[in-house]
Order: C-alpha cells, then structure tokens, then sequence
C-alpha cells in the first residue's frame, strides 16, 4: 500500500514537470503562413488520435523532405513521405532564408493521388499532411485542396514544433508531445522517384 501511495504521490509531481512543456497552438490565433484555405487543423496529439481512431480511412502523410524524413525521424502512424517541396539539384544557397533553395515538388498531387488510390479511398477520405512545424504542410493542404480533395488537415505545429525565444524547436510539435515516432521506416513509407 505504501508503494502504492508513494507512486501516486511521484506520478502527480512528476506529470506537470513532463507535460508542462507542450503548447498547442491557438487556432484563432494562426499566423498565416500556417492558415489554410480549407481551415482544417490538428495539433500533433489530435493528428495521432484521429489517425489511430480511424486506422487504413484516415491517410498520414509526410511532407518534409527525404532527408528530413530519414534522419530527423517520423511518425509511427506515417502512411507516407511525400515531400511537397525538396531542396534544388545541383543545389543552391538562398540567401533570403540563409538555406539551401528549396522547389515544390511537381509530382505531389500525383504521387498522393496514387497512395489514395492503392489505398483504394477517395478525394473525400481525410488526409492529414505534417511537416516540421506546420508551414509547408498549410501549403500542401491549399495544394490538395485545389486538385479537389475536400478534408486536408494540416498539423498546425508540425513534427518538432514552434521556436522558442531562444531559437530551438521545444515548444509543440509531434515530439515535444511525446507521440510515437521512430527513425527505422519502411519502403512502403518511402518516396522514391
């Protein structure tokens, strides 16, 4: 009983410690470059649960780069890598961004439309696209919504979240929540054209 009593006690100092770090977005307070035009958004934990709640109905994608899919880690819950933009070939510096230059990628509509397809669902099926922290993904979603699918959620705070005052990426996001992601994926989540 007493070990009992002393983990409860543990358990309530512990949790706030722990889950005092994630923050959610205000969705009424989104800065545009995270707003979409269907105005359909989850935060990493309701991106989790709707996927889990609605199994092979409910697609995941991942839009981040291949690189930032293969070292950075994904989502367990990834049905695909589907980069909406990767970084130019030969590559080149952006100096506006202070970045390698970055290009849509001309095939994104096709290649979600062949995963919709394989996975024999509809352009009314839901759709969940993420990447690091929910800009690309809002533009994903506005791009997916013109080539006629009507339910993309984007991850308003992405896989690693928001900056913080200091400039690292521990406010929100997948894994600030403590969500199930690993760096090990499968061929069928990989993007290989």
């Amino acid at each position: 009983m007493n070990k009992l009593i002393l983990g409860l006690v543990m358990a309530l100092f512990l949790t706030p410690a722990l889950a005092g770090s994630y923050k959610p977005l205000d969705v009424g307070k989104l800065p545009e470059s995270k707003q979409t035009k269907l105005g359909l958004y989850l935060s990493a934990p309701e991106a989790f649960k709707m996927k889990t709640d609605g199994g092979a109905k409910v697609v995941f994608i991942d839009v981040r780069t291949k690189g930032e899919f293969l070292f950075l880690g994904t989502p367990t819950v990834t049905d695909m890598n589907i980069p909406y933009m990767e970084i130019d070939e030969p590559a080149s510096w952006d100096q506006k961004n202070g970045r390698y230059t970055m290009a849509p990628n001309s095939d994104f509509v096709a290649a979600v439309n062949a995963l919709m397809a394989r996975q024999k669902l509809t352009k009314n099926d839901p759709i969940i696209v993420m990447c690091r922290s929910g800009d690309r993904s809002s533009r994903a979603a506005n791009l997916l919504q013109e080539a006629g699918f009507a339910k993309v959620y984007s991850v308003d705070d992405g896989f690693e979240g928001d900056l913080d005052k200091d400039g690292h990426r521990d406010v929100n996001g997948w894994k600030n929540a403590d969500l199930p992601w690993a760096y090990k994926m499968t061929e069928s989540q990989a993007y290989l054209r």
